[in-house]
């Protein structure tokens, strides 16, 4: 498929950062139609005396501006498009509802999925575009032909510290077969180098690591704003059941924290104490010893794989447990309703329920899904 042009055609999902602004200007040498699409995303109120909303961070409106510049520079469409509402619905609520169960979320996997894509993707199509590019550091490896069985592979980024695979776990053969990660072939400090090479104003603009939709503070203060009946106070409990503390809310602890805990004086405790789980039945956060902290057994639920496929058979990978965890070396069996279960050579101190469990074979992405238990 081509456009009228004769030129393959493809959408930049653009933030006004450096990564998708590269990816778009990379796109332009190769010689592709290229299109530039920056969505609007919710974000909470403001407090302010004028009842402004404040902007998400992915489109705040020096972003807006810099990527309209920066599309007026590349000599590409550019359209701005809402996703307030879909956005919120998605990604949002589902998010808070996670912190109800007792779980850690991460609203990246509905944000890929369902926005980049799912709404953004169906954008691009009714744009005509053969292509979804994004300035994920990840690639895709595609089969010369699909004959025989061959597949398209989610691959890691060459940039081992910015690799963002974890995040795309969701996609799947269709998604794959139409996404672009131009980014995906370079080391971060590279692509700050084309950049400069392009002329890009966000050459040198720093990078944001906190949750898009969070503009007043911490993720605290957003869940009690938002949701104010979610957090309730509770009792601190070691495994043993002893009573040492009482908790703010289980949705403001995490496994493995140890700062923040309002522990009573013990003498029997000569060691540091860390959150090992959330008990939801109970409204009570179980603490105990660095030695009782980590799982060398995890379950998994909504486990998807990249190939679309089921393995009939157990698999010997590695996994990630979080975003910035190492991989570790484990045993994958696949259970029926899109379950699975993990079995680690060496405890995971990380596993928290709700988080990600990512699989990988050397560079390609099996798949992954949200830790249980």
């Amino acid at each position: 498929m081509s456009s009228l042009s004769g030129k393959t055609r493809v959408v930049v999902a653009m933030s006004g950062g450096v990564d998708s602004s590269v990816a778009a200007a990379l796109l332009v040498q190769q010689g592709y139609e290229v299109i530039g699409i920056m969505l609007r995303l919710w974000a909470e109120e403001s407090d302010n005396a004028y009842g402004a909303p404040n902007a998400n961070r992915c489109c705040a409106p020096e972003a807006v501006a810099d990527a309209r510049a920066i599309a007026k520079q590349l000599d590409i469409p550019f359209y701005d498009i809402h996703a307030e509402s879909v956005f919120k619905q998605r990604v949002v609520d589902p998010w808070i509802g996670a912190y109800a169960e007792a779980s850690t979320p991460n609203p990246c996997f509905n944000c890929n999925r369902s926005i980049r894509f799912g709404f953004l993707m169906q954008r691009a199509l009714a744009l005509g575009a053969d292509y979804l590019a994004t300035g994920h550091y990840a690639r895709v490896q595609r089969p010369d032909n699909l004959s025989g069985g061959a597949q398209y592979k989610l691959l890691k980024g060459l940039d081992a510290t910015k690799d963002q695979s974890y995040v795309l776990h969701v996609l799947g053969q269709r998604d794959l077969a139409r996404a672009m990660f131009p980014c995906g072939e370079y080391a971060k400090p590279q692509v700050r180098e084309l950049a400069r090479r392009f002329g890009l104003p966000t050459a040198e603009r720093a990078e944001s690591m906190d949750l898009c939709f969070l503009t007043q503070g911490d993720y605290r203060g957003f869940l009690a704003r938002q949701a104010p009946d979610i957090a309730q106070p509770g009792p601190i409990l070691t495994e043993g059941g002893e009573l040492i503390g009482r908790h703010d809310g289980l949705p403001y602890y995490t496994v493995g924290q140890r700062k923040g805990l309002n522990l009573k004086p013990h003498s029997a405790f000569t060691e540091p104490l860390y959150v090992l789980r959330l008990d939801a039945a109970r409204n009570a956060l179980i603490v105990g010893t660095a030695g009782q902290l980590g799982m060398r057994e995890v379950n998994v639920r909504a486990m998807h794989y990249c190939s679309d496929v089921t393995p009939a058979e157990p698999l010997h990978c590695t996994a990630k447990v979080r975003y910035k965890a190492r991989e570790a070396a484990c045993v994958l069996t696949p259970l029926p309703g899109g379950r699975a279960h993990v079995t680690f050579d060496e405890p995971q101190r990380d596993a928290t329920p709700g988080q990600g469990l990512v699989a990988y074979a050397v560079d390609e992405v099996i798949g992954g899904g949200l830790i249980v238990r």
